[in-house]
This record gives structure tokens, sequence and C-alpha cells, in this order.
């Protein structure tokens, strides 16, 4: 991923987001030949020459204050993710040396503790590139078993573009695969030379039209808190709301925890399949058999 380039596509992009009228800019007389803002008008609500936002857009190698990065990105009303997102990629533009992420991430044995100690809650652990790093009981059996595939498949965002059952799973697949898109860039914005995530991307862009088209967008997501609806094989229907925690000393990793409604037919639901887990220790999560009388 060239990051001059995706610089300039990334304000490309949101400058054809923004509604002019929104915007504050006094109606003119001139046909709009493209949606959103002209340059010239980002650089007036910026503060700057449109000569210098232009070879901001252009991806040149220059270096914005930070508070002409702050003024850009009020110009074009990018929420936090995208505010993250914009000074990442002018720092990688800027930075002469870059830090190659390393190959392996690795979960302290403490964490591993934590999940398990999390038994009547779904949790996993989320690294860079959304590698799923470990998983207790619970969330195996709930989305899939992580575990059993190979070390590099072990992507939260290949999982969901290339398994097919995820689009049976997931009752709103298409807002969370989206979304997963939308969290990879936002990830590759601090990682540009991780070549694990040009592979990553390259066998999604080729196996996924979806994620294609996506990816094409240019949308930054951060995921920290939400609701996910399931259509469990095992246990049916049932809503898990999620917050996420960044690691102390290692803020490439990420805990999910997914918890349910008390009284609900959720949490009744999220109980047995808890109890089934525990009943049938020989049964694959991935692959569930309904229990009697489901």
């Amino acid at each position: 991923m060239s990051v001059n380039r995706e610089l300039a596509d990334f304000l490309r992009r949101a400058r054809s987001k923004v509604d002019p009228a929104r915007a504050g800019l006094p109606p003119d007389d001139r046909i709009r030949r493209v949606p959103g803002l002209r340059r010239e008008e980002v650089a007036l609500l910026a503060g700057v020459s449109t000569d210098y936002y232009t070879r901001l857009e252009q991806g040149r190698r220059i270096t914005p204050s930070d508070q002409v990065i702050d003024a850009v990105a009020n110009a074009l009303d990018l929420d936090d993710a995208g505010r993250t997102y914009l000074r990442e990629l002018f720092g990688a533009t800027t930075r002469t040396t870059r830090r190659r992420a390393p190959s392996v991430q690795r979960v302290r044995p403490g964490l591993y503790q934590l999940l398990d100690s999390l038994d009547g809650n779904p949790a996993l652990i989320l690294g860079r590139r959304t590698d799923v790093l470990a998983a207790n009981r619970l969330a195996r059996a709930l989305f899939t078993d992580f575990d059993a595939m190979p070390p590099r498949e072990r992507s939260y965002a290949r999982w969901m573009f290339l398994d097919p059952a995820t689009r049976d799973l997931f009752v709103d697949w298409e807002e969370h695969a989206r979304n997963c898109v939308e969290s990879l860039r936002l990830d590759l914005g601090a990682n540009p030379d991780d070549p694990l995530a040009r592979d990553l991307l390259a066998t999604l862009s080729e196996r996924s039209g979806e994620f294609r088209a996506w990816w094409a967008e240019h949308g930054v997501y951060q995921r920290t808190f939400g609701s996910k609806t399931l259509r469990h094989p095992v246990v049916g229907e049932l809503t898990v709301e999620f917050e996420t925690f960044t690691m102390p000393g290692d803020n490439d990793q990420t805990m999910f925890v997914y918890t349910t409604e008390p009284g609900t037919a959720s949490r009744e639901a999220l109980n047995l399949l808890a109890s089934w887990t525990l009943t049938r220790p020989g049964t694959d999560p991935a692959t569930p058999t309904p229990p009697p009388g489901r």
C-alpha cells in the first residue's frame, strides 16, 4: 500500500462526502461537477492556501503542523477514527524510518488467565490485522473455533469474508463486514509496512468483491463498543453487547468482552450455550450439534 496514494485517496474521498451547505459555505452559481467540496473550499475552511492543500491532497512529502492537520480534519468533518487515521497517514508520509511490525504477536500468560476467568462471557483478543490472538471457550462456541485454524489464517477479517457461515451467523452481516474493512484500514494506517497485512489485503481483494468495493471507499472505523445480533445454530437468535479494552503496554492488542442483558432471552441463550459446551466437550464449537428440543 503506497502511503502517498492512500493519503491522496483518503483526502479526496473525505472531501467528496462533505455537504457544502452544511459546511457553512456561501452559495455560488457555479455548477458542481463532482460531489462534495472543491479543493479551494477545503483550503478556505482550513485556513490554508489552495496550493498548499492541493499538495497535501497529492500526498507530497511535506510536514503539516498539528494545527493544520486539525484544521483540515475540521474542514472535512472527520470523526475521531478519521482524525486518527489522517494523523497516521501524514506521519507515515513524512517518516524517514518506518516502524516494522514484528511478525509474531504474543499474548501475556496473565491475559490468557483473564480470558479463562471470564468463563460466563465470550471474550477474545485481537491484534494487528484483526488477528485473533486468543479466545476463551465461550467465544469459540459463539463465533467459531479460531484455535482450530492454521495460525496464519486466524484473522477476524479473513473469517468474516471467506467463511460462508458468517453470513448466516450475523443477522446484519453487511454492517459488521463493512466495519471490519474500515477497522482494518485504520490499523494499516499505523502499520503501513506490514508485509502480512499486504498479504491479507491481496487475499481478501482477490476472493471477495464486497471487500474490494468497501476497501475502495476509504472509510475508517474504530470499534470501541456496540452490539451484534447473531443467529446461532445451537441456541438460536441472541443479541450480545461488546466493550473493548486496549491492553496496557501493547496498544496493538485489544480485548473484546461480550455480555447480554440480564433477564432476557439472549441471556438465557448464552447460558444455554455455556452449558452445552461443558456437556459436549468432544464437539467442535465451529460445527455444533443442536441440543435436544431446540
